[in-house]
């Protein structure tokens, strides 16, 4: 690469962490809590959106997708399942972190979540160890793949895109990416992002 790569911008669901509430933590819910699968699923696509913007908190979007009838558990119960869901992907986390010090990089993360759950999870995992800022949905109220929450990343990092790299599972927020000038990779596990880490100059020391 003829450009030096300054600022890694990292996705965190499904790159560092599984995903604070996707489909399978949803069927875990499910599952758990002895729920119309549909019904949650269908309630919960018509209202996400708006919820990891920043309008609605975790408790308005519990009202709307599962608290709508009376139940037999409780809000707080239902929240600490929520949260339960996560898991951290150590390895590649601490693989992040190495990179960072070898190369002396900015990383900063740029995520769709929900505000309560996004602050659970850079407290339980320690994220604030990794990221110099967080540009999560909720507090910016932008949402990828709105190419803004992209050019803000950026200038809240004073990198410009040739010299920014994007990272994501999701292929799309990688190619929004790539169309505004920033170099991409499509996360595919920690294996095949080292392989690619490479052609950027960024070899694990």
């Amino acid at each position: 690469m003829s450009t030096k790569i300054t600022t890694l911008f990292l996705d965190i669901g499904g790159v560092l962490l599984s995903n604070g509430w996707g489909q399978e933590q949803r069927a875990n819910a499910v599952t758990h809590f002895k729920l119309d699968a549909d019904e949650i699923n269908e309630r919960h696509h018509l209202t996400f959106d708006t919820f990891e913007q920043g309008k609605l908190t975790l408790d308005e979007y519990l009202k709307r997708v599962v608290f709508y009838e009376s139940r037999t558990f409780s809000v707080p119960d239902f929240k600490r399942f929520m949260f339960q869901q996560s898991i951290a992907y150590q390895d590649t986390i601490e693989f992040f972190k190495k990179i960072k010090r070898s190369y002396s990089l900015s990383i900063i993360a740029v995520n769709n979540e929900g505000q309560e759950l996004n602050q659970y999870r850079i407290q339980q995992f320690r994220l604030f160890e990794l990221f110099d800022a967080f540009v999560s949905s909720a507090f910016v109220h932008l949402r990828k793949p709105d190419a803004d929450i992209f050019n803000m990343a950026m200038n809240i990092a004073h990198t410009v895109p040739g010299q920014s790299l994007y990272i994501d599972d999701r292929k799309m927020f990688v190619e929004v990416a790539q169309s505004l000038g920033m170099n991409g990779i499509h996360y595919q596990g920690l294996a095949h992002a080292k392989e690619q880490l490479n052609t950027f100059g960024l070899t694990e020391k």
